[in-house]
């Protein structure tokens, strides 16, 4: 039986590898990189209004993603606004924020938006992984990934194996929601 196309519009290829990885086998998953409009809003609200955008631009089924990392001492910030603050602060000083707190707690949240195409409502698949913002360690080559230990994980995201991380990470816990639904669709 052949696997269903679906289109990720991403331009970022950590995430497309990532995505490709744990929907390997489940759909023929292809990327096409169109800019989209940010919104400014929640994970969820941001991931809603890309995959509409998407899903009229591409002309069929598509998933987009918006990823979050909140801070518990700063109730949830920077959140949906991570790429901003890391790519002015760099990991150093995502971890600088939380100097004058006790509080070094926090969340890492992927929101995957499933669209069937234009002028369908677009699904949301939503994991989060709890876990505490340390001082940077591993490789810095992906995003936040250094300052974001896990709960139940003595490594920081960049310092797992990719086999690890993408048998926990909020972006697995997302895709296995999303994979349920997919493998629901195929019935």
């Amino acid at each position: 039986m052949a696997l269903r196309k679906l289109t990720f519009v991403t331009g970022n290829v950590n995430k497309l590898r990532e995505m490709q990885e744990l929907l390997h086998g489940i759909v023929d998953l292809h990327n096409t990189p169109v800019d989209l409009e940010e919104i400014q809003g929640s994970t969820q609200e941001v991931a809603i209004a890309k995959c509409r955008q998407a899903a009229a631009i591409i002309g069929g089924p598509v998933i987009t993603e918006d990823v979050g990392l909140g801070f518990n001492a700063m109730n949830g910030l920077p959140g949906a606004y991570i790429k901003w603050f890391l790519k002015e602060l760099k990991p150093a000083g995502l971890h600088k924020m939380l100097a004058g707190f006790e509080d070094k707690s926090g969340f890492a949240v992927c929101t995957v938006a499933y669209c069937a195409g234009p002028n369908h409502e677009p699904i949301l698949f939503e994991g989060i992984h709890h876990g505490t913002i340390v001082e940077p360690r591993g490789p810095q080559v992906f995003g936040w990934n250094p300052v974001f230990q896990p709960d139940g994980h003595s490594e920081t995201y960049a310092e797992m194996s990719d086999e690890l991380k993408n048998k926990c990470s909020h972006r697995f816990l997302a895709v296995e929601k999303l994979k349920a639904f997919l493998s629901e669709q195929r019935d």
